[in-house]
């Protein structure tokens, strides 16, 4: 019987043992899990702050681009108006012809740009779009038209530049 109990005894103490080596392998296996969770949320953070930081930049870059872009557009106009300036030997008729020229390329570089420019006397009165800036009673003209421009307003598609600045009929 001793032989038995011992061997009852050592049963016992292998079960406790292999108990122990299955919850410590258990243990490993689930810190090896959450290791492998751990560094798949640490590169997931680190990609969004990447990814964060970019799209900074490019927006950043973005206005920069459209700025220069359009500022590009007006670089020719200036040349021609330091070439007006320059020619101190014109007749009044060239100054006013090349005035004239520039006034076109400013023209065909807002069209270029997609501004539009709005306010002309004869249209109606929109508070939206204009700013008056003084009535007059006209019997000629009706109510709310617009009698005289002192600034043309600018929009480009639906957006506001710049109100007109205008003198409106009562």
């Amino acid at each position: 019987m001793a032989e038995t109990e011992k061997k009852n005894n050592e049963e016992v103490l292998e079960e406790k043992k292999t108990k122990k080596t299955s919850k410590k392998s258990k243990e490993a296996e689930l810190q090896a899990q959450l290791d492998e969770k751990n560094d798949l949320y640490l590169r997931l953070a680190a990609e969004y702050d990447n990814f964060r930081k970019r799209s900074q930049k490019e927006k950043e870059s973005a206005y920069s681009d459209s700025k220069a872009k359009v500022l590009e557009e007006f670089l020719p106009v200036i040349d021609n108006f330091e070439r007006a300036a320059m020619n101190s030997q014109a007749s009044l008729e060239d100054y006013k012809k090349g005035v004239e020229m520039i006034f076109g390329q400013f023209d065909s570089v807002f069209k270029k740009l997609g501004v539009e420019a709005f306010g002309e006397a004869g249209e109606e009165f929109d508070p939206n779009m204009h700013s008056a800036v003084m009535h007059i009673d006209d019997e000629t003209l009706g109510e709310n038209i617009i009698a005289e421009v002192f600034s043309k307003g600018y929009k480009m598609g639906d957006r506001i530049l710049r109100f007109a600045v205008v003198k409106v009929a009562n």
